[in-house]
């Protein structure tokens, strides 16, 4: 089982993509459906990523970041490399995706997804707005083919 997961804010401009991939994600599945795919938008909820991916083979995180890189620059990294992160403090609202790798794999062991990829998009805009800018939006757009183009080829028994 795969599970994909967005996160962001909707009403951030560029915070949202991943939100946006993801359900640009669910309306192709459910115009194509995968009995192996399962794709959630967990928005801001860092704690929502962890029980999702629960008992996934895989797991793929899409979240905006801001690195100082061009806007529209995606990142693609693997998940090992995020679950080293200091760990969280003791407020939900400190609670991020990034944290929950890092908290799932020493809560859930076996049960938690050994192949994580996070697909990273730099931010150009988070103030307040209902719009990606456009190199996000093209960026938005080059993720979700890449998720698409990657997604295992389904066995019939």
């Amino acid at each position: 089982m795969l599970t994909i997961i967005g996160c962001g804010n909707l009403n951030r401009c560029d915070d949202a993509v991943g939100v946006i991939v993801a359900q640009r994600l669910q309306s192709f599945l459910s115009r194509y459906p995968r009995s192996d795919v399962r794709v959630f938008d967990c928005g801001t909820g860092g704690m929502d990523v962890m029980f999702q991916a629960k008992g996934s083979d895989a797991l793929i995180v899409i979240d905006a970041c801001t690195t100082g890189s061009d806007p529209g620059a995606v990142f693609t990294v693997p998940g090992a490399e995020l679950e080293n992160l200091p760990e969280p403090g003791h407020s939900l609202h400190n609670f991020r995706w990034d944290h929950a790798l890092a908290v799932g794999r020493k809560m859930m062991g076996k049960d938690f997804p050994k192949d994580v990829t996070v697909y990273l998009i730099e931010a150009d805009q988070l103030d307040l707005g209902l719009e990606l800018s456009p190199a996000v939006k093209c960026a938005a757009a080059k993720v979700f083919d890449a998720i698409v183009e990657s997604l295992p080829v389904m066995s019939y028994a």
